[in-house]
């Protein structure tokens, strides 16, 4: 049997964080690009409103399961599925939008997150952890960007959105197909190798029995207990955000905000990821403390500029009449508070993936990790969905927000106390050279190679396969 050989590059942990943000950018990023294209695609802003809040719930319920589903199936299978979920929700829309058949908008999928999570929290060395979160981030937002431009240009040039043509949709569902094909582009754990010669993880996938002994000892463990109040917040504030910018915005401006948004989330996630969480000089937990710090200043900051505005109208204010345009004076600074909505908004998820990556290297636990995070999350969107749907005092939204955000970070502080230096001595770490000699000790031939892993293990003693179990 001929064995296809990976090229180097393409087994290391960067190669495979990019296919992961070039898989959501083209599914993800696409649905995310249809709502910027107006009320999720729909003229029914309702109905928009709505599917957000099935959406997320679906993702609530479902993320407490993914991370043992993408350990027993695979991160490969299980993005698939994934990202099968979201080209069946933007062709629910289009079928709503022709059909009129409003029960298909309950099509979701979370499985994606899990699988995103473990390969990028458990992939990369742990000095890459912060800039692997800042590329995939920057590649899946900019799916986002590319829809606000699109949008702001139809509005730009027709003055305001319609629902979306069927052309439309049939573009981004080609786009979106190229994504959800591209998650069998993805390598498993125990075929990735770290520069250092590492491989991520031995086993492939988890065993049933494996995942509950791990479910139980997540929902035990209090580290994930206080970061409960983080994820619950970290998407908390989308409904707020996105209610203000269709309330007291005008078609073109909303397009333009939505575009700011998407370069705020791109550079914010860069900034943080390459410059505070990877910063060189610093010993880990110290980096830990810069980038809580530099997330607490950046909400503080922008929350209070945000109030400062929220205070002078009311649900009651925002009506056509009191739309603001980009052209009129009183859109000053409006503009630059949206992009630094996303700036931040980036920033505190930037550090949420950090915290979780900091505790541990393992694929299988980072999986389960990942999944509570996004149902947590989700859980948290929902709710805030309903806040909105039920039109609650924009205020009330606005400082809802921001509290839960202040209040996630004594906690997350605690947490950052116990990170350590490194995980490499209390996990096991298998070698690639040391798999090899096991093999050919058994009598397998292994072939050669000049990979990216020799020479960077020759200055490092090579541990037993059994060490540190």
């Amino acid at each position: 049997m001929v064995e296809f050989k990976l090229p180097a590059w393409y087994t290391t942990p960067m190669a495979q964080v990019i296919l992961v943000g070039i898989t959501c950018f083209a599914t993800v990023g696409m649905f995310s690009a249809v709502s910027n294209l107006g009320a999720g695609g729909l003229s029914d802003i309702v109905l928009s409103d709505t599917s957000n809040g099935v959406l997320y719930g679906c993702f609530a319920i479902t993320g407490l399961v993914s991370g043992g589903i993408c350990n027993l199936l695979g991160p490969r299978l299980t993005l698939f599925i994934g990202t099968l979920g979201y080209a069946l929700y933007v062709g629910s829309l289009w079928c709503y939008q022709t059909q009129g058949t409003g029960w298909f908008v309950i099509f979701a999928a979370a499985l994606l997150w899990s699988a995103q999570g473990a390969i990028m929290m458990s992939y990369p060395l742990e000095k890459d952890k912060g800039k692997a979160f800042a590329i995939f981030w920057a590649i899946f937002q900019f799916g986002s960007f590319i829809g606000s431009i699109i949008a702001l240009a139809i509005n730009i040039r027709e003055g305001g959105l319609s629902a979306v043509s069927t052309s439309t949709y049939i573009a981004f569902l080609i786009i979106i197909f190229i994504g959800v094909a591209s998650s069998f582009l993805v390598l498993p754990p125990n075929r990735v190798i770290r520069s250092d010669g590492t491989i991520v993880k031995l086993e492939a996938v988890s065993k049933p029995h494996e995942e509950v002994v791990g479910m139980i000892r997540l929902l035990k463990d209090w580290r994930m207990l206080a970061l409960v109040p983080m994820f619950f917040a970290s998407n908390y504030f989308y409904a707020y955000q996105g209610a203000v910018n269709a309330k007291r915005f005008d078609g073109p401006t909303r397009a333009l905000n939505a575009t700011l948004e998407g370069a705020g989330a791109i550079v914010g996630a860069l900034m943080i990821g390459y410059f505070v969480l990877d910063i060189k000089f610093l010993h880990r937990r110290a980096r830990g403390y810069l980038g809580l710090a530099t997330v607490v200043i950046l909400v503080v900051i922008v929350w209070s500029v945000g109030l400062s505005w929220q205070v002078t109208f009311t649900r009651a204010d925002a009506t056509e009449a009191n739309f603001i345009n980009y052209h009129d004076s009183d859109y000053k600074g409006k503009g630059a508070l949206y992009f630094f909505y996303y700036f931040s908004d980036a920033c505190y998820q930037a550090l949420a993936y950090w915290i979780m990556s900091a505790m541990t290297n393992d694929p299988f636990t980072l999986a389960r990790y990942a999944g509570l995070y996004k149902a947590l999350q989700s859980a948290g969107s929902a709710g805030s969905f309903g806040m909105d749907a039920v039109s609650t005092p924009f205020l009330n939204e606005h400082l809802a927000s921001w509290i839960l955000m202040l209040a996630s970070f004594p906690l997350a502080y605690l947490v950052l106390r116990t990170v350590k230096e490194t995980n490499y001595e209390d996990e096991r770490v298998v070698y690639v050279d040391d798999v090899h000699r096991a093999h050919a000790e058994e009598g397998h031939h292994v072939e050669k190679t000049d990979s990216i892993e020799k020479g960077s293990v020759s200055e490092i003693p090579a541990p037993p396969l059994t060490a540190n179990a």
